[in-house]
């Protein structure tokens, strides 16, 4: 058995000074793709120095230019020169018409629909939790003047506290006491209050006309809907499953969607005369709902 070919050559040029073997520049991009999948680097986000990361992973200065060279043929970085440490890029934009789960899809599309000088925002969802994550990309921007809308205007239409929810709910139901409603409603109303303070926080930061409304609906609505700015349309469906969830040391069996999964299709006014009427539709359908079944919002 030739022995020669299992056997690591290690040589002058890839062994650190304390006798360890040194990080190829593979490894190092591998590295540092790990962290920003892992969210530990985000879009947005300055890596250190070149001299800092040789110094973190004991390599020369050439070896960590070389990774940074892969990431950067990767798509991965921006804003690369010699002047200063690069940036994470953010994900490349989808497909025209590809759908993307909600958690990935919905930042981009706000921030773009606040881009414009007036914003306007419609939603019908279950909880504001996507919403709430989403618009922090938005809000990102507006306090580091890469956008500046002049006025903002958010209507929310979320279910009632005072409706039997269709899910999520118990696998068996059985007493007075709901702890999956519990459990919702006290999830929803969190997420509104973080939503509206970071909103309506514009207003005295940047003087931004901000408006923020909720109503409630008297029924569980079955899908996620976004009307930006009139102009867009994005819909996906809430689809269930069976779960179990840990909540106030008990063990909760219930009937669940988990809405940052779901898809998004994107109508736009511009696409067809199709999805125009997709859009305008929608957009009557929301407004019919505002102003006539749905009652204020009561968060207590």
């Amino acid at each position: 058995m030739d022995l020669s070919c299992s056997v690591l050559v290690v040589t002058q040029e890839n062994v650190a000074v304390n006798g360890s073997r040194r990080l190829s520049p593979q490894e190092i991009a591998d590295i540092l793709r790990d962290r920003i999948r892992s969210g530990d680097l985000k879009a947005g986000d300055r890596l250190p120095t070149q001299a800092e990361l040789a110094d973190e992973f004991g390599v020369e200065r050439g070896t960590v230019r070389q990774a940074l060279r892969a990431l950067q043929e990767d798509g991965l970085l921006s804003n690369v020169s010699k002047g200063s440490p690069p940036r994470i890029a953010a994900p490349p934009a989808p497909a025209a018409g590809e759908p993307q789960p909600t958690m990935v899809g919905l930042a981009p599309r706000l921030t773009e629909a606040f881009a414009e000088p007036h914003a306007r925002v419609d939603v019908v969802c279950h909880t504001a939790e996507t919403l709430m994550l989403a618009l922090s990309e938005p809000v990102r921007q507006i306090h580091e003047g890469s956008i500046r809308p002049e006025s903002i205007d958010v209507r929310i239409l979320v279910p009632s506290r005072e409706i039997n929810l269709a899910f999520p709910r118990l696998v068996e139901i059985g007493g007075e006491d709901d702890p999956v409603h519990q459990r919702w409603l006290a999830m929803r109303n969190a997420q509104i209050h973080v939503l509206r303070h970071n909103l309506l926080a514009l207003r005295s930061t940047h003087g931004i006309d901000v408006h923020v409304t909720f109503r409630a609906l008297p029924f569980t609505p079955p899908i996620k809907l976004y009307v930006l700015n009139r102009e867009e349309v994005l819909l996906g469906y809430y689809v269930l499953a069976e779960r179990e969830e840990e909540y106030e040391s008990q063990t909760l069996e219930m009937y669940d969607a988990l809405g940052s999964q779901s898809l998004l299709f994107s109508f736009e006014k511009r696409a067809s005369q199709r999805d125009a009427a997709f859009v305008e539709e929608s957009q009557k359908w929301f407004d019919a709902l505002w102003e006539t079944i749905t009652t204020d919002l009561t968060l207590s």
